[in-house]
């Protein structure tokens, strides 16, 4: 694979990541029936509170890792990496205790704080594919923070374009890679029909 196939592979797959950590996010995760038989319905904004800035922390990093030299990149992915970990536990343990999940939902409703105290009032809890998808979400985070680690080196350089230090010569004296050009020199050079577009 070509070096700028491995960036933009390093740079769409968090970015992937988090857009499907966000869409399961904004869906229904458990649907829980009380005993009184109302249904509630609980989305993942309360199910799993600490999902969005995970997400959101991957989209900045997919910005970073755009202008980050190799060391940082190898940085940035193992951040990526635990990121995805912090997604894919979020999802896991609405799975895991779905009633836990929901109880902020259910509190609202009935009144009854702690989590003992809402399975009292439950009668059937169903969990919807979201946080599953949520979990996968995460681990595909995980990958693209490995795949980001193992490829870093790979990338193109980052252009120097934009860098404010440029190389010069002036006359017979070279300017050295790493010192600003001097303007005024610049023109005292052409006025005596230096012309620098021909060097």
């Amino acid at each position: 694979m070509s070096a700028s196939r491995w960036r933009l592979l390093g740079l769409l797959s968090p970015l992937f990541a988090a857009a499907v950590a966000f869409l399961a996010w904004s869906q229904p995760w458990v649907v829980v029936h009380l005993l009184d038989g109302r249904v509630l319905t609980v989305g993942g904004d309360v199910a799993a509170p600490a999902l969005p800035p995970f997400a959101v922390a991957a989209l900045a990093l997919v910005a970073a890792l755009a202008l980050a030299g190799v060391f940082f990149r190898v940085v940035l992915g193992v951040l990526q990496l635990l990121l995805g970990c912090g997604v894919a536990v979020s999802g896991l343990l609405a799975q895991s205790d779905p009633v836990a999940s929901a109880s902020p939902a259910v509190t609202d409703v009935t009144g009854l704080a702690g989590v003992e105290s809402v399975r009292t009032v439950v009668g059937l809890v169903e969990v919807t594919p979201w946080p599953g998808i949520a979990v996968v979400a995460g681990i595909f985070g995980v990958l693209a923070g490995i795949v980001v680690v193992v490829s870093s080196r790979r990338w193109p350089e980052r252009s120097r374009r934009y860098d404010a230090v440029r190389l010069a010569t002036s006359g017979a004296h070279a300017v050295e890679d790493n010192e600003p050009v001097d303007r005024a020199a610049a023109w005292d050079s052409l006025s005596d029909g230096d012309d620098p577009t021909t060097r």
